[in-house]
């Protein structure tokens, strides 16, 4: 059976990285979109794709379509208007990968059945590195026959793989692993910046923390980036602040309290404020150790 022909709308770190996969699997990626243009031309003479400025035309070109955009104001674009993914898109797949409301991948999913497409949404646990090397944590949600229709495809690009029910499942499921990943960094860097004012030797104090009830996944990927001051992008600040938000407007609807995701969002929109948001997440260490730039210490 012959591999779908992919399109990508979304070029950026993931986006691109996604691409070069199935690209390297011999999936035939056919159109690359993005809103800034020299970047889908970039990544598009790369893979041997074309770079297309129309989101019709990513649809025309491809079987199965990726989207991999910033927030839900995007995500409503590119699936309305004149000049939409939803243009002929009868047999079409859309896979959305992006961290949005689960309100705008329902409205998606709405909006592309009534033009005879089907859609999952895609929410990714994983960054950069996972994305280029396949090894992605991927919630799918949507309907279940559309999900094993794609399975095969999706396994090319994840180690971890999960159904997760309705499309807005997934979204809501991002959201709460985003919450609670933001929580710990947020807290990890609390603690180690009073390490530090305390004068206590930070590498003790990160063994000593993944030895106890301190040690989490963050301390293994951000420990060390926090004391040596390496904020390499992986996952935004900016994003960090945009899923917190997410997250706290489903807790508002819900009617459940949660301080510590509020007083979290509140961290990374500081560092949004003060031009840190292209930084890691990593930087809201900034915030924490003393006698940097925005510490209050």
């Amino acid at each position: 059976m012959a591999k779908a022909r992919i399109g990508f709308v979304g070029a950026g770190r993931m986006g691109s990285n996604m691409a070069r996969r199935l690209h390297d699997l011999d999936y035939e990626v056919t159109a690359i979109h993005d809103h800034f243009h020299p970047v889908a031309e970039a990544v598009a003479g790369e893979l041997g794709a074309k770079a297309v400025t129309s989101l019709a035309e990513v649809t025309a070109l491809a079987d199965v379509i990726f989207t991999v955009v910033t927030d839900d104001a995007s995500m409503e674009g590119i699936f309305g208007g004149e000049d939409s993914l939803l243009v002929e898109a009868k047999g079409k797949i859309f896979i959305n990968c992006a961290t949005v409301s689960p309100e705008a991948h329902e409205k998606a999913a709405e909006a592309a059945k009534k033009a005879g497409a089907e859609t999952l949404a895609a929410s990714m646990a994983s960054s950069i590195t996972q994305a280029r090397q396949g090894t992605l944590y991927l919630m799918i949600g949507g309907d279940e026959e559309t999900f094993s229709g794609q399975e095969a495809l999706l396994k090319d690009i994840s180690s971890s793989l999960r159904y997760v029910g309705p499309v807005g499942n997934a979204a809501k499921i991002k959201a709460l692993v985003n919450m609670v990943m933001n929580i710990n960094t947020a807290g990890l860097a609390e603690g180690l910046g009073l390490g530090k004012a305390l004068g206590i030797d930070l590498d003790l104090l990160r063994e000593v923390f993944s030895q106890t009830g301190a040690n989490s996944r963050v301390l293994e990927t951000d420990g060390d980036d926090m004391v040596l001051r390496d904020h390499e992008c992986y996952f935004s600040a900016s994003h960090a602040a945009k899923d917190s938000g997410i997250a706290n407007e489903i807790a508002a609807e819900a009617g459940v309290a949660v301080p510590l995701s509020v007083a979290t969002e509140a961290q990374y929109r500081k560092l949004v404020e003060l031009g840190s948001g292209e930084l890691d997440k990593s930087a809201v260490a900034e915030l924490t150790f003393p006698g940097r730039g925005g510490s209050n210490t």
